[in-house]
């Protein structure tokens, strides 16, 4: 019995580390995308120079592609430092492509959007943390269904329908939503057996766990100011 409590209270020892790792860098990429969108969207001759030629957009979004899939599928191969770093790019370079939400949209809405997101993905991560239902079905439903989204946006680029962007935001909204809870469930299960004496595997998964998150609140972000951010003109 003696024994069986002692493991339970390693493995919230665990989790608590892992988590507060996790919530941590993601917050430090979140601040950093803010701060990179904000500072290029006040410098005109800045994203004159980003969004003047279409070519260096595209190169953005491949460079951050290629940094998503290099820490999903390499990052047990990288010392803690790199996969800090690679991860610290990838937010700022998120916050260069940001940037043109400024010009886009007006800053109130922004704000509103950036709230109403916080909330959300508070509430989220809150309910990831106390349900004792196992989210798994929901998870692998919640994939498919941001595959079709993935898609359907690919095809919506072509025709361009202000209805098929409106149904894309709202589901998208939703499949974040339950993204960020099954996520959570998931990065807590992994920070039971997280290795706490071995600092590198912890940051490891510390940072791909926050990369996670960070993606969860990205995305919920940019379709709840599709939604409601209404724009400039």
């Amino acid at each position: 019995m003696e024994t069986t409590r002692t493991l339970s209270r390693s493995a919230t020892s665990a989790v608590s580390v892992y988590m507060r790792q996790v919530y941590g860098w993601m917050t430090a990429g979140l601040a950093l995308t803010s701060v990179v969108a904000y500072a290029v969207a006040s410098s005109p001759a800045v994203q004159m120079a980003i969004f003047s030629n279409s070519l260096i957009p595209i190169i953005l979004i491949v460079a951050q592609f290629g940094l998503v899939i290099a820490l999903s599928a390499a990052i047990h191969k990288m010392s803690g430092t790199t996969a800090t770093g690679l991860f610290l790019l990838y937010s700022g370079l998120t916050g260069l492509t940001l940037s043109s939400i400024f010009v886009v949209y007006p800053i109130g809405s922004i704000l509103n959007a950036f709230l109403s997101t916080t909330g959300l993905f508070l509430a989220m991560t809150v309910y990831g943390t106390v349900t004792k239902r196992d989210l798994t079905g929901m998870g692998n439903f919640l994939m498919m269904g941001l595959i079709g989204i993935i898609i359907a946006s690919l095809v919506n680029f072509f025709l361009k329908s202000s209805m098929m962007d409106f149904v894309i935001s709202c589901i998208g909204v939703i499949i974040f939503t339950g993204l960020t809870a099954y996520d959570t469930q998931k990065l807590r299960e992994f920070g039971m057996a997280a290795p706490l004496d071995d600092g590198t595997a912890v940051r490891r998964g510390a940072i791909l766990g926050a990369l996670t998150l960070y993606l969860d609140f990205i995305n919920l972000f940019l379709m709840l100011l599709r939604l409601f951010g209404g724009n400039r003109d």
